[in-house]
């Protein structure tokens, strides 16, 4: 089994700056590709950003200019680095992994104010 903790959700002004984190830890297969991905309030879950053991990520169009993941293997931990955050960046950031199976953690809130 996966655990996924996330950390450093938070609320932020339009224009600021956060970075989330996710720890993995448990029976964690490599290589493996974690990730984020967000739900807004009375919309499906989408893909953020993921980016794979190797180092190849993979962004969605509306964040690919202002976010950054990132990953130290050494430590099963996954990171976002959200610059220029906009309104329409509030959700709930879901950590992922996918490995042997697929994981999630439960979800880190963000919210940006206008």
């Amino acid at each position: 089994q996966v655990q996924l903790v996330e950390s450093g959700g938070g609320l932020v002004q339009a224009g600021g700056s956060l970075r989330i984190s996710c720890a993995a830890s448990g029976s964690i297969s490599r290589p493996n590709t974690m990730g984020w991905y967000r739900q807004a309030p009375g919309k499906q879950r989408e893909l953020v950003a993921i980016i794979a053991t190797s180092g190849s990520t993979k962004y969605a169009d509306s964040v690919e200019d202002r976010f950054t993941i990132s990953r130290n293997n050494s430590k099963d931990t996954v990171y976002l680095q959200m610059n220029n955050l906009k309104p329409e960046d509030t959700a709930v950031y879901y950590c992922s992994l996918k490995g042997w199976g697929d994981y999630w953690g439960k979800g880190t809130q963000v919210t940006v104010s206008s």
